[in-house]
């Protein structure tokens, strides 16, 4: 029996004498455990998440969005759709008629109401760019002071084709934007998935841990923390096409909505895993529990029970006695090596029927899921992956981090986080002192009350060599920094759970 099978049989031992602070909630989950009687432990019948019936297998569903999504049956599981209530705006613009906005700005080409293509009231505001890479705007300037103490920033918006799009910006500020803060909130890839997709309502919560940039007598402090909070009078909402070809947008909403620095002040952080490696438990577990903060760990069905992934009983003791929440990345290592794109609608959604059956059947009742290399576009035949994670979980994960998550989540299938964490050498990804150093990740979550998700993959003894590699040694020093700054450490799941 190899060291890490013989660790299981401990872990097992011990999982059975004893309950970890959190496990009352890994145990239940977010639907309840459903025992083998089909009867779920502490929850109330109304709350089960029950298999669908013969009957309602039979009937396909039609998502509305063409192609393979007509041959989809029902999920055997699915989510309770449990997520925190929608934060209304205490000051918004929805651009309906009569509104002071107006476009701007060298690169634009046009712009005019459009009352053919909104999703709130009769209309929102359509621009197009220039095509040569200048900056399109639209802006008001001298409005009644807004404060945002305590408060963000949400976008509601559309980009008809993101073929040309390079980069969208927001400016807030004073003195016709002479004193100006700056967040760059979306930079677009020629490859890989982006936030910002063709043709869809997007929503974007800017926190004051993204802003970028400050100007005139406005300053961003070492730490990154704001000069002024409060007594703004201008916004801008600007666009930049690669230069290339003109890029049509439409902004629908910007508003100020609450954030949560009243309830977590110095913000949460959620330690996730991706993958199922063997080393989480080997070597992050023992780092972890000294300082009583649980991980997310997003696993492959089809890995487990194989070296050198883990086992079930090494999940059975990550959840049970260190209170851990076991969600979902794939249930076939096919599937996930290929990435959902790759597939076809139907073979996407029976991956994710197998896996939430898998999950839920072995006593793992996390609705949770992460991305497989984070790809949540459309399938090979047309349908948005996000949409059909939606008919299986509450939250799917991804690895995008150009802004941090936040409470509510803007998009939950498509959460932010950040990944590549390494403290190897010249191996790409994002070094552990860009998040725990002066002014990084850390400081910018404990100063802002916002939800900073991090994504790591294998935890290696010595120095890593690969991006998707952090040492115990780097490890460590993360969970000392985050317990330095009294962040709050919360599995996905149970910060998905705090406000419902």
């Amino acid at each position: 029996m190899s060291r890490a099978r013989k660790h299981s049989a401990t872990a097992d031992r011990d999982s059975r004498a004893k309950v970890g602070r959190r496990s009352a909630l890994g145990l239940l989950g977010l639907g309840g455990l459903l025992t083998a009687g089909g009867v779920a432990a502490g929850v109330a019948g109304r709350d089960l998440i029950l298999p669908a019936s013969a009957e309602s297998a039979a009937r396909a569903v039609d998502l509305g969005v063409g192609g393979g999504a007509k041959n989809l049956t029902p999920p055997t599981y699915a989510p309770t759709g449990r997520r925190p209530q929608y934060r209304r705006a205490t000051w918004s613009e929805q651009f309906q008629e009569g509104h002071a906005w107006s476009a701007g700005g060298e690169g634009t080409a046009s712009s005019d109401s459009d009352a053919e293509v909104f999703t709130r009231g009769d209309r929102s505001y359509r621009v197009t760019t220039r095509g040569d890479g200048v900056q399109s705007f639209v802006r008001r300037t001298g409005m009644e002071p807004v404060s945002l103490k305590g408060k963000m920033l949400r976008l509601v918006f559309q980009v008809e084709d993101v073929a040309h799009l390079e980069r969208m910006e927001f400016y807030l500020g004073s003195r016709k934007l002479a004193d100006n803060f700056s967040w760059v909130f979306h930079y677009h890839a020629a490859e890989g998935t982006n936030y910002v997709q063709s043709g869809e309502w997007v929503t974007v919560h800017l926190q004051w841990a993204d802003v970028t940039g400050a100007a005139g007598d406005y300053e961003l402090s070492s730490r990154g923390e704001p000069s002024d909070r409060s007594g703004f009078t201008d916004m801008s909402f600007a666009v930049y096409d690669d230069g290339k070809g003109a890029v049509t947008y439409r902004l629908q909403a910007v508003e100020v909505v609450p954030d949560t620095t009243d309830v977590f002040p110095k913000g949460v952080v959620s330690i996730t895993f991706d993958d199922s490696h063997g080393s989480v438990h080997d070597f992050a577990r023992p780092v972890m529990d000294r300082f009583q903060m649980p991980g997310t760990l997003y696993n492959i069905a089809d890995a487990i029970d194989t070296e050198p992934f883990m086992s079930i009983g090494q999940m059975r003791s990550l959840q049970d006695s260190s209170g851990w929440e076991m969600a979902g990345h794939a249930y076939s290592l096919k599937a996930h090596e290929a990435s959902y794109p790759k597939l076809t609608a139907e073979e996407v959604d029976d991956d994710f029927r197998k896996l939430r059956e898998w999950l839920v059947g072995r006593g793992f009742t996390s609705e949770h899921f992460a991305y497989p290399h984070g790809a949540f576009g459309k399938t090979r035949d047309g349908v948005p992956v996000d949409l059909l994670a939606a008919r299986h979980f509450t939250t799917a994960r991804s690895i995008i981090s150009e802004t941090t998550e936040s409470f509510a989540p803007a998009m939950p299938y498509r959460l932010k986080a950040l990944t590549g964490i390494n403290d190897g050498k010249k191996i790409g990804g994002e070094t552990l002192a860009d998040v725990i150093e002066k002014g990084g990740a850390l400081d910018r979550c404990a100063q802002s009350g916002d939800w900073l998700i991090l994504c790591l993959h294998r935890i290696v003894q010595g120095v890593p060599t690969q991006n998707t590699e952090l040492s115990t040694e780097g490890l460590e020093r993360l969970m000392r920094e985050i317990d330095k700054r009294g962040i709050e450490v919360l599995t996905v799941q149970e910060a998905m759970a705090h406000y419902t």
